[in-house]
C-alpha cells in the first residue's frame, strides 16, 4: 500500500505502533478520570487497572505520557506524519492542540474543580500538558526539510 506521492508505505509496523500508543493513553487517560470523579463524588471507586489508584496523580503522566510517546513516534520518515506534507501537519496540529489547551484551561480557570470534565480533574497540569503538546510538536519540526 504505497502511496506515490509520498514516496513510502502508509501504514508501517512504526506507524500502527503510535496509534496503538495514542488509544492507549487516551484510554488510560479517560479511565483515570472517571475513577477520580467516582471517587470524588464519595463512593469506592473500582478500577479496571490494579494499584491505579495508589499511583495518584502519577496516572496522568503515565497516560499523556503514553499519548505523547505515540505522537512522538509517528514523526519518524517511515510514516505518513514523518515525511512530506504529514512533518507539517503533525507540528502545527501538536501546536495548536497545545495551544487551545491552554488557552481553555485560562478561561475555564475559575470554574469548581471537576465541573468541566478532564479539564477541571487536571487543574493546574494542564499548563504541563498543553506544553507537552507544544514540545511534541518540535520533534516534528525537526523533520522539517
Amino acid at each position: 500500500m504505497d502511496d506515490p506521492n509520498q514516496g513510502g508505505p502508509i501504514f508501517s509496523v512504526r506507524f500502527l505502533i503510535s496509534l496503538l500508543l495514542i488509544a492507549a493513553g487516551i484510554v488510560y487517560v479517560v479511565l483515570w478520570t472517571l475513577y477520580v470523579r467516582e471517587e470524588r463524588s464519595g463512593a469506592d471507586p473500582s478500577s479496571l487497572i490494579p494499584g491505579m489508584g495508589t499511583l495518584g496523580d502519577w496516572n496522568w503522566l503515565i497516560g499523556f505520557g503514553l499519548v505523547f510517546v505515540g505522537l512522538g513516534a509517528a514523526a519518524h520518515p517511515s510514516t505518513p506524519l514523518g515525511r512530506g506534507r504529514g512533518v507539517i501537519v503533525g507540528m502545527l496540529g501538536c501546536f495548536l492542540i497545545g495551544l487551545i489547551w491552554i488557552c481553555t484551561f485560562y478561561v475555564f480557570a475559575d470554574q469548581p474543580q471537576g465541573k468541566i470534565w478532564l479539564l477541571g480533574d487536571l487543574g493546574d497540569l494542564n499548563l504541563i500538558v498543553g506544553i507537552g503538546f507544544m514540545a511534541v510538536g518540535f520533534t516534528y519540526a525537526t523533520r522539517w526539510e
